[in-house]
């Protein structure tokens, strides 16, 4: 099952037309989502200003219709459920996507502030289930939704959950029938001017090369029709996974890398690429 939130915005429905795709890839049935506060939800009819609580009741209602409409206009054979629930809504569709293979999430909602490059909801589900999440950025007015047939890009970095991306994304290209890019990121010195760092930094290469052999090794036999790229970058991992996936259908990132500190539920590279991927992107937590 793929879980989808919406909100009446754009980028919710943006999302629930990037699930149903995904669902479609995988044999799933969908369960679109929308949270409305607690007191409107459970409100009786019998107590005065029934009737606010009755109008907001009546607007998920409609806004939970919106997004079946959404799904069913893609024309595939993907059973679709709609729920409604009461509560916060990051608690909510974390709570909803507890036995989901998948939470999907618009970057923004409605009650996004003006300027705000991720909203309050896609942060604060992610690194906070146990499925991966995807965050479905909207399309800028006037221009398509990024084509699904890109390649699936993917970060690497050696952690355990940058293995589970690494399963996802694997899954993912195959299923789409697409290829898959491996990149890894790496810091190195600025050898300009000084030969002498030369011989370090040629060391440092390989070093990141072997990792990113090591970190793809079999992966290949497990889905021999996925073609992979990989590459080993030395930069700022953020803007080189930004760079990578530009034409990129999907880019899949681990919640936490090696660097992070202990407890960080949700990595600075993860976190940065929430605010600035553009292209849909799945955040994967370790196992």
């Amino acid at each position: 099952m793929i879980v989808v939130g919406v909100d009446g915005s754009q980028a919710g429905l943006g999302a629930v037309g990037w699930a149903v795709r995904e669902a479609g890839l995988r044999g799933a049935r969908l369960r679109i989502v929308h949270v409305m506060p607690a007191w409107a939800f459970e409100m009786p009819e019998d107590v005065p200003h029934a009737d606010v609580g009755r109008w907001m009741r009546d607007g998920a209602a409609d806004l939970l219709a919106q997004g079946v409409e959404r799904a069913r206009a893609e024309g595939l054979s993907v059973e679709v459920e709609p729920l409604l629930l009461p509560g916060d809504p990051r608690q909510g569709l974390i709570e909803a996507a507890g036995q989901a293979e998948l939470l999907v999430v618009g970057s923004h909602g409605l009650g996004g502030f003006l300027g705000m490059l991720v909203g309050s909801v896609a942060l604060g589900v992610c690194g906070h289930t146990a499925c991966p999440v995807a965050v479905v950025r909207a399309a800028p007015a006037g221009q398509e939704q990024p084509a699904v047939d890109g390649p699936v890009v993917v970060g690497v970095d050696g952690s355990p959950a940058g293995a589970e991306a690494l399963a996802f994304a694997f899954a993912e290209a195959s299923a789409r029938g697409v290829e898959l890019r491996a990149v890894h990121a790496w810091s190195g010195p600025v050898i300009e001017g000084a030969p002498h760092l030369l011989e370090s930094a040629e060391r440092q290469e390989g070093d990141e090369q072997r990792m990113l052999a090591e970190a793809l090794a079999g992966w290949s036999e497990r889905y021999p029709d996925v073609k992979v790229t990989a590459e080993a970058v030395n930069g700022h991992p953020v803007d080189v996974l930004k760079d990578a996936s530009a034409e990129a259908g999907l880019l899949v990132v681990g919640s936490r890398g090696r660097g992070d500190l202990t407890g960080l539920l949700l990595g600075s590279v993860s976190h940065s690429l929430l605010h600035h991927a553009l292209r849909p992107l799945a955040v994967v937590p370790p196992r």
